[in-house]
């Protein structure tokens, strides 16, 4: 974390601390990686038939950089007879990296969405929205195609997702020079944004205020990332563009979990600021931190900051999380369904806690309503990311009915049937657990749902 502001306010009477490019690619002998296997190895594609950047060089130069110091091998080609089935599957995502206009035949495409369909990745970089305008499935995956762009410039960007690999080392903006494009169509609806461009800060943005830059998707089967950035050759020797590029090539790879489904409807709780704390309330003891990079980090307890200014009875709830500590037994959770109380066991008594902890016994660790019912384990530990790296809950409850979703992977699916205690209606919550167990949440929000009894299993309200 960065170095903290400490601050003392005074919530309704407690504290809280504010506190060069070869032909088709050709496997190196593979080494396995720990836990998958295999070397994951990433395809740069860089075949352009119109416009040719002229970054394209120093883009596969740092993709490879990036993939010899973060463990991934990386082949780069210009050749299209590589999108072969056999020679895709070596692959654990493709990158095109400013391609443009029409650079596969239609064998070569039927390979692609052949790979992408048996859980293949694509990340897309730039010009890689200005390709392939005939192909259905391709301008479904990139997610948007290219329109205009005005003049190189700088501009700011406004991060919305602080927990994707790719933007979360990033603060609320980016400010940044590059080639900002519009696009034909705005992705929102079906991908989830990353982050976005603010119009006012730069000339000739046509996408009436709701411009997305780079953004992620679960497609097909498979995995696809998209940003902007990168038409400039100094953006590939900029720091911060490199770990956002790096991300979400981590992430398509399957190095890194998050949630990637279309997020739309939510309004934040805490957003990162001390006027967001304004409704919370610290229950019993010890206290939570705002860092300068909006983040609440828990310290001492065992108490529970809680959002003291209304109860809510069907609805999603959306946070991020991290675990501190190298082993994983940084305790703490979120609690849900419980009454108004300044006494954090009032919540442990009578409402349900989806627990953090990731070393104790299968009900009572990630994923668990603790005590209740264990996570889907198999599940939880394909969603789950290490300590030091952030996580996002979905925490959706309809009528008694509670559902928990780790990075986007549904793992749990409680139903209560305890007459003492009831989700229809309640408040939340998340807990500092004691002086040796930090956790940090950022970006706490909620999307309100139609009152309804539980029903089976279907899409969550973010798909």
């Amino acid at each position: 974390m960065l170095t903290n502001k400490r601050l003392c306010a005074a919530l309704g009477g407690a504290a809280l601390l504010i506190g060069c490019v070869s032909g088709p690619a050709v496997s190196d002998e593979a080494g396995g990686s720990a836990g998958h296997g295999h070397e994951r190895r990433v395809l740069v594609f860089s075949k352009t038939a119109g416009f040719r950047h002229d970054s394209i060089p120093e883009g596969i130069a740092a993709v490879r950089e990036l993939g010899a110091a973060h463990g991934f091998g990386v082949d780069a080609t210009e050749d299209a007879a590589a999108f072969t089935a056999r020679n895709l599957g070596r692959y654990d995502a493709v990158v095109f990296l400013s391609t443009t206009g029409d650079v596969l035949n239609a064998a070569q495409q039927g390979a692609f969405e052949r790979y992408i369909k048996r859980g293949g990745a694509y990340v897309g970089v730039h010009a890689a929205a200005d390709t392939e305008y005939d192909w259905a499935f391709y301008g479904g995956l990139a997610g948007a195609y290219f329109q205009s762009h005005p003049a190189i410039q700088p501009a700011t960007v406004k991060v919305e997702d602080h927990a994707h690999p790719a933007t979360s080392g990033l603060g609320a903006t980016w400010n940044r020079t590059d080639e900002w494009y519009n696009y034909r169509s705005n992705p929102r609806g079906r991908a989830h944004v990353l982050a976005s461009l603010d119009e006012s800060s730069y000339t000739g943005g046509t996408m009436n205020g709701d411009h997305p830059i780079a953004w992620c998707q679960n497609y097909q089967g498979g995995r696809a990332f998209y940003t902007g950035g990168g038409h400039t050759k100094e953006s590939f020797a900029e720091p911060a563009f490199r770990r956002h590029l790096l991300g979400g090539i981590r992430w398509a790879i399957g190095e890194a979990q998050a949630d990637c489904r279309p997020e739309n409807g939510y309004r934040p709780l805490f957003d990162g600021t001390v006027e967001s704390l304004a409704a919370w309330r610290q229950a019993g003891p010890g206290s939570f931190e705002l860092g300068e990079d909006g983040t609440l980090t828990s310290g001492g307890g065992m108490g529970m900051l809680w959002y003291a200014a209304s109860g809510f009875g069907s609805y999603s709830l959306k946070l991020d999380w991290r675990m501190s500590g190298a082993s994983g037994d940084d305790n703490s959770g979120v609690f849900v369904g419980f009454p108004p109380s300044d006494d954090p066991w009032s919540a442990v008594h009578n409402g349900y806690e989806i627990q953090i902890d990731a070393t104790d016994v299968p009900e009572r660790t990630t994923g668990a309503v603790y005590g209740f019912r264990s996570a889907d384990i198999a599940q939880r530990d394909r969603a789950l990311n290490p300590p030091g790296e952030w996580n996002t809950y979905e925490i959706r409850v309809e009528g008694e009915r509670l559902r928990v979703w780790l990075n986007g992977l549904k793992i749990n699916d409680f139903t209560n049937t305890d007459p003492v205690r009831s989700l229809r209606d309640g408040h939340l919550g998340i807990q500092n657990h004691g002086a040796d167990d930090q956790v940090s949440f950022r970006d706490i929000r909620i999307k309100e749902l139609p009152a309804r009894a539980a029903h089976p299993a279907g899409p969550s309200p973010g798909d």
